[in-house]
């Protein structure tokens, strides 16, 4: 059997054992019974490396750490990042196998933050899941941008988005959409 035909068994097995999405966002394929979030911060030179999930337990200690680390670096505040986001980007890391951490570009945003980006750039939405804690822009260096997209995609959690110019992959758990070249 192929490493694509165990996914797929896998994933199939998890979500059919998932009672609804909402209760279920930790049966995303590839996300598994321990899960772990690895990311640095070019903007404040910070690095996590953090189990969060372990055999059906969120770890709220793990939880804070990761609402911390993607805090708005320009204003220095925080807002509770949704679980169902860090489950999609763990899920997406592990099928990539990567082993390096995601470089996070942005994580939480403030309102402040959020307008000053909309002002310098059409690509920043009004009301962003980023100022909800709903959403993380990442990248890796071992991956292309297009892998990284497909990962997440494959994932069915929420919206991707793709900017190849920019180098980086959106994933929110917002409804399910993908765009972006």
């Amino acid at each position: 059997m192929t490493r694509r035909g165990v996914l797929a068994a896998f994933a199939a097995t998890a979500l059919a054992a998932a009672p609804t999405f909402a209760g279920a966002a930790g049966f995303l394929r590839g996300a598994g019974d321990i899960r772990r979030i690895r990311m640095v911060s070019p903007r404040t030179g910070e690095r996590l490396d953090t189990i969060y999930w372990i055999e059906g337990e969120y770890i709220p200690e793990a939880l804070n750490e990761i609402t911390l680390f993607m805090r708005d670096w320009r204003t220095n505040e925080t807002r509770v990042i949704d679980r169902r986001t860090i489950d999609i980007m763990a899920a997406s890391h592990n099928l990539l196998e990567a082993h390096e951490p995601y470089t996070l570009l942005s994580g939480y945003r403030s309102p402040a933050t959020n307008a000053m980006l909309r002002s310098r750039s059409g690509g920043v939405a009004k009301n962003s899941r980023h100022l909800i804690g709903e959403a993380a822009d990442l990248r890796l260096g071992s991956r292309s941008v297009e892998q990284i997209y497909r990962a997440a995609v494959a994932c069915n959690g929420g919206g991707v988005g793709r900017y190849s110019g920019s180098n980086f992959v959106h994933m929110d758990c917002g409804p399910i959409r993908a765009w972006g070249r």
